[in-house]
């Protein structure tokens, strides 16, 4: 008895041991599953390399690269890679403390020296840099970072912020990120990417914050509308971005479906390329007046943007309703201006010549990423045919268009941007309409304009700041300098079963290290 007893015993040990070790299938059923979603984004980037257009956007709202500083959910700013900062009394030379314990996702070691090698590469390699400040120095010594200005800039920390200037470790064959993407201190690091198709990041296990949710994200590019739409209808994907109020109808009673939404800090206009036909003032002031922007937004909108007029939107505190708009919508007024300034059909087709003789047709430029874009020029194509003004349209990708814009080939050129990129619109002013800017491509010029410009980027004071703001955009008016559609109110779609998910004023950020799934 005691000798089987024992077999027994023995054959008894052997099960358990081999069920300890992961040997039947009700234990493999209770490994823990991978954490993923898919999101349903827009083709933006053709390269992930961050100092080439605006494509380090999407290395920081994947989760892949931060900043010294960043701006929370109401606007304010956080320290984030720099702990502390101070100014000097000259209000020159600006300190940070960088971080200890940070790692890039490569595990060397995030040091004020690597900092400083990351700032002087963004400034080497776009002149947009300049644009938000220009530096005399920048030296490391420890932890301890120091940029000093060529002059007084009251938004420095404030710019440092904009994903232009996210960190990247320079130490590595940097010709690499574009196509594998930088070397970065994110929750989320890039392992695949596709042009036009696809990216996808995974979580960093070296993280130096808060671990993040999810194991895995593939951001997928359907830049259609609907059809993104109806990948998250489907379940194909589990947040669709850049969807608008119509979309809501595509989803009436369908409960997984969570919607947000939030009165934007984006401003869509067009630029008026003034190194061509557009230099003439009247012809500008005619095709500003001739276009009826409250229908667009109410109507064709659906009400999911205010009426523009002026280059900040009402959301910010900047003298919207103050503002005195001399081009209001009147289409009379607009043929009578064109008339007067010598604009006749000589041909008898049903548009205008210009006071030479020759064909007026304007080139209008506009990206097929965003669907409310095609919505205002087709519109504006339709009001100004009403007045003789001929424009063709012309649909291009994002990518194509930042490419014509740079060239300067287009007389309009149709534009969507966050106008505070930096906690208020300095910079988004400055690189838009200072004559000295190297993004300023439509040749618009007014000394009044850059002196007032410059004065803002040294005024500490927040009342001048304001004061100045509203002036700059007084005479922007006046000199019909763009055409300011609407200001827009964003919509992000995701399924319920995604948990976290926040909209930042400053759409900098997406996916966080809270976004994760219900359990």
């Amino acid at each position: 008895m005691f000798k089987k007893f024992g077999l027994f015993s023995l054959l008894a040990l052997m099960l358990s041991l081999f069920v300890a070790c992961g040997g039947t299938k009700e234990q493999a059923k209770t490994e823990v599953k991978p954490q993923e979603i898919v999101v349903g984004v827009t083709s933006f980037a053709d390269t992930l390399e961050p100092t080439e257009q605006y494509f380090s956007w999407v290395i920081t709202r994947y989760g892949v690269g931060e900043n010294l500083v960043r701006f929370d959910k109401d606007g304010q700013l956080q320290p984030l890679l720099a702990e502390s900062w101070e100014v000097s009394d000259d209000h020159l030379t600006w300190t940070f403390k960088i971080r200890d314990g940070v790692k890039f996702s490569n595990g060397n070691a995030l040091t004020a020296e690597a900092v400083k090698n990351s700032l002087e590469r963004t400034f080497a390699k776009t002149k947009r840099a300049e644009g938000y400040f220009k530096y005399e120095s920048i030296e490391a010594d420890g932890q301890a970072l120091k940029i000093k200005t060529t002059t007084p800039k009251a938004v420095l920390v404030q710019s440092l912020a904009d994903p232009l200037f996210l960190i990247v470790d320079t130490s590595v064959n940097t010709d690499e990120f574009a196509a594998k993407g930088p070397i970065c201190t994110g929750p989320y690091k890039f392992t695949e990417f596709k042009a036009g198709e696809y990216s996808v990041v995974e979580k960093n296990e070296l993280y130096w914050g808060t671990s993040p949710k999810l194991d895995k994200v593939t951001f997928k590019d359907i830049n259609d509308q609907n059809t993104r739409a109806l990948s998250l209808k489907s379940g194909e994907i589990d947040i669709a971005y850049n969807l608008k109020v119509n979309n809501k109808a595509d989803f009436e009673g369908q409960e997984d479906i969570v919607v947000q939404e939030l009165k934007s800090l984006r401003t869509t206009y067009s630029f008026m390329n003034q190194n061509g036909a557009l230099k003439d003032l009247a012809l500008r002031q005619a095709i500003i007046r001739a276009l009826d922007k409250q229908a667009y937004t109410q109507n064709l909108l659906g009400g999911a943007a205010t009426p523009g007029k002026a280059p900040i939107p009402p959301t910010l505190d900047f003298g919207f309703d103050k503002l005195l708009d001399e081009n209001t919508y009147n289409p009379e007024s607009a043929k009578e201006i064109l008339a007067k300034a010598g604009y006749k059909d000589i041909d008898g087709d049903g548009f205008v010549e210009k006071p030479d003789g020759t064909k007026l047709d304007l080139n209008f430029v506009i990206y097929t990423s965003r669907a409310e874009l095609g919505i205002y020029a087709q519109a504006a194509q339709v009001n100004l045919k009403d007045i003789g003004v001929k424009v063709s349209l012309k649909p291009v990708s994002y990518e194509t268009l930042l490419d014509m814009r740079d060239s300067g080939n287009f007389d309009l050129l149709i534009w969507n941007v966050l106008v505070a990129n930096t906690g208020d619109p300095e910079n988004y002013l400055y690189e838009n309409w200072h004559s000295q800017s190297a993004s300023n491509k439509a040749g618009y010029s007014n000394s009044k304009v850059d002196a007032l410009l410059d004065e803002l980027k040294g005024t500490f004071d927040r009342n001048r700041r304001k004061d100045i703001a509203i002036e700059v955009q007084q005479i922007l008016m006046n000199d019909a300098a763009t055409i300011f559609f609407g200001h827009e109110t964003t919509y992000l779609f995701s399924n319920k079963r995604v948990t976290g998910l926040t909209m930042f004023p400053m759409d900098y950020y997406w996916i966080t290290t809270e976004v994760g799934l219900a359990e």
